[in-house]
């Protein structure tokens, strides 16, 4: 088993990261938008202090991974070097991560305007990022909702992208999930 990527494969490391932010977003995304659709109140606190958690834990695994395609720099894409298909692939991984780094800040930033400690894991507080205000806990938390809206219709055109080259008998799937 090859832990780092090669100029063919994925990596142990990188498939790992991936497939488990894969599971964390999902996860966050079903659990964010039930809690848009509740009021809050002390039955349903712990629901927002995980949502905060898997929040902090996606921001880390997005530098994590970040700094490990520095160390372990991913394989290029199949096909030709200049196909609209590796482009649009290009473009869809910049925007998830800046989506994926936006989306955490953002949260952060509202949940820090609210007043309330940020905590993690029910155990640790985070330091305000902003200043206790309705103003931008509203902006946060508006900024909030909007990116992750484009982060759904991004995933949703990444996994597209990826069945239709798996259909195709493009081996990126295979590389992805397998090495």
């Amino acid at each position: 088993m090859r832990w780092r990527n090669d100029p063919q494969h994925f990596g142990a490391v990188t498939r790992l990261i991936h497939w488990g932010m894969a599971l964390l977003i999902v996860s966050m995304l079903i659990l964010g938008t039930k809690l848009a659709n509740m009021q809050p109140n002390l039955s349903n606190l712990a629901l927002y202090g995980l949502h905060k958690t898997g929040g902090f834990l996606a921001l880390s695994l997005v530098i994590v991974r970040l700094i490990w395609h520095r160390i372990s720099p991913p394989p290029a894409p199949l096909g030709p070097p200049r196909a609209w298909a590796n482009r649009a692939a290009k473009l869809a991984h910049g925007l998830i991560y800046l989506l994926l780094l936006g989306i955490p800040l953002s949260g952060w930033i509202a949940s820090s305007a609210t007043g309330i400690d940020v905590m993690v894991l029910d155990r640790f507080v985070i330091p305000p990022i902003a200043p206790v205000s309705a103003a931008w806990e509203s902006w946060g938390f508006w900024v909030h909702g909007v990116l992750t809206k484009a982060l759904m219709g991004v995933l949703a055109l990444h996994v597209a992208g990826a069945l239709k080259r798996g259909i195709d008998g493009d081996a990126t799937m295979q590389r992805m999930i397998g090495g």
